[in-house]
């Protein structure tokens, strides 16, 4: 009862306040102001439509990146993370801080509104 009532929910997280990501860890540039990094898994349902939500906020907003990782062959990172489940949501900065993370399918609404702290 409390994943599904907390899943998708944007929060931060006391480790990951301090947490930098450099393009060289996610496998491609980040966004001039923000980037949406989504951990995901090949047969993960609430992964799709989480992409279709971050792909059409991405759209939206000038200078915001979206970028999917494939947990299953990205371990190390995912342990790094503490992701512990798919999707997972990170938004990060223009400087690759961690600004807040979701588990679980974000809504549009909250990922709008985290990118107003990210930018």
């Amino acid at each position: 009862m409390w994943q599904r009532r907390s899943g998708g929910r944007l929060k931060v997280r006391g480790r990951d306040a301090q947490r930098r990501l450099d393009a060289d860890e996610l496998g491609a540039e980040l966004g001039p102001r923000a980037t949406l990094v989504q951990f995901s898994s090949a047969f993960c349902q609430p992964c799709r439509a989480t992409r279709r939500t971050l792909a059409e906020v991405s759209d939206m907003i000038e200078g915001v990146a979206h970028l999917e990782i494939d947990a299953e062959e990205r371990l190390t990172l995912v342990r790094e993370l503490g992701i512990l489940r798919t999707p997972t949501v990170l938004v990060l900065d223009a400087a690759g801080r961690i600004v807040t993370r979701a588990s679980g399918q974000p809504r549009k609404a909250d990922v709008i509104a985290a990118l107003g702290q990210a930018v």
